[in-house]
């Protein structure tokens, strides 16, 4: 993430080092500096808001009671299934995760704390990445022959390119869905629909998860109002079309073309990123899958791995095969008289070198 970070920030690095002069290490401890103030900002902002619906938490609770026993209405009228025993079996459900609960809550606290430990570590990694990333570009020249160095120059340019730009895209897309999800959520009249825009914009980020999460939190924040069932088929029908505007236009148009990476190894990336780091790998699995393919492009005995990631895909292949020609089984031996043997000992074949054969 640190990595991410250092690559987003170089060009302000770069902009205070070569045109106002600014030493190295005073550049990158101002950027560093921006850019966490600008995340404890937009953090500040959320939590302010958020207190502000935890105030309406007793409206929520007694909403949500309401729509419960509308569901349970419903489900006992069409599935005949009486209202007690969905009580006992919600009781059973809720007995089983207390149990589990308690038995993950170490393993939580520590999951929290070592959040909380990476969040206060990921701006010093970056203050050192910029700091030291000459140094860094010497040791991979150093690893590397220098008939080499032009290809690493290449790689590593690319490289920067393309997470620079999927950073880049990443934010547009963050502020489009923010945008598109709070003027959805205003025009159908729920409250606090500007933080709940930015919340799912935020969770976005995630892939696939992320959206999920923000769909649960802006229906339970919709509930400040009335009970309406209406209100959260509305959040639902919100999400669904910001979605669909997202994943074929936003998508396409900001990420796909900065990556160049197929649907199948995101998800596949995406998966096993998420079960070796959690969060953190679902949301880094796109930008290292980019920096492979970029390097499997560059290395000629790597090159179909960088294609098979690529999304490129041909309309069709046809495979050709060469034709075996077919040996004659009666050869017939052509006598050439201008060739033939002298009795003399004269062979007439020109052209022939006997030297051309040592």
């Amino acid at each position: 993430m640190a990595f991410l970070f250092a690559v987003l920030l170089l060009p302000g690095v770069t902009f205070l080092n070569s045109k106002l002069r600014f030493p190295q290490g005073l550049a990158v401890f101002i950027i560093v500096i921006l850019f966490v103030f600008a995340i404890i900002g937009i953090l500040a902002f959320i939590s302010y808001q958020i207190s502000d619906i935890a105030a309406d938490f007793n409206t929520i609770k007694k909403n949500v009671n309401i729509f419960i026993s509308d569901i349970q209405r419903f489900i006992r009228s069409n599935f005949n299934v009486s209202i007690w025993e969905q009580r006992k079996y919600i009781e059973d459900v809720t007995q089983d995760s207390v149990k589990k609960g308690k038995e993950s809550m170490a393993t939580t606290l520590i999951s929290v704390s070592d959040t909380i430990a990476n969040i206060i570590l990921v701006p010093i990694y970056t203050f050192l990445i910029l700091l030291y990333r000459t140094h860094f570009i010497l040791f991979f020249a150093k690893l590397f022959r220098k008939e080499h160095h032009q290809k690493l120059q290449e790689i590593l340019t690319q490289i920067k390119g393309s997470v620079q730009s999927y950073i880049v895209g990443l934010i547009i897309e963050m502020i489009f869905v923010s945008i598109l999800t709070s003027a959805g959520l205003y025009f159908i009249g729920v409250k606090y629909a500007i933080l709940l825009g930015i919340i799912t914009g935020i969770l976005n980020l995630i892939p696939y998860l992320g959206i999920l999460v923000a769909g649960v939190l802006t229906i339970l924040s919709s509930l400040t109002g009335a009970p309406d069932i209406s209100i959260i088929l509305g959040v639902i029908a919100v999400n669904v079309v910001v979605q669909l505007i997202d994943n074929n236009i936003l998508v396409p148009l900001i990420i796909n073309t900065k990556v160049q990476i197929n649907a199948f190894v995101s998800i596949i990336g995406i998966i096993i990123g998420g079960g070796i780091a959690g969060i953190a790998g679902m949301f880094l699995a796109i930008p290292i899958l980019a920096m492979l393919k970029i390097i499997f492009d560059r290395i000629e005995s790597l090159e179909p791995w960088g294609y098979l990631m690529g999304d490129n895909m041909p309309k069709k292949f046809i495979w050709r095969h060469l034709k075996a020609v077919k040996p004659n089984k009666n050869p017939k031996v052509e006598t050439n008289e201008a060739n033939a043997f002298d009795p003399s000992g004269n062979d007439k074949t020109e052209g022939f070198n006997q030297n051309e054969t040592m």
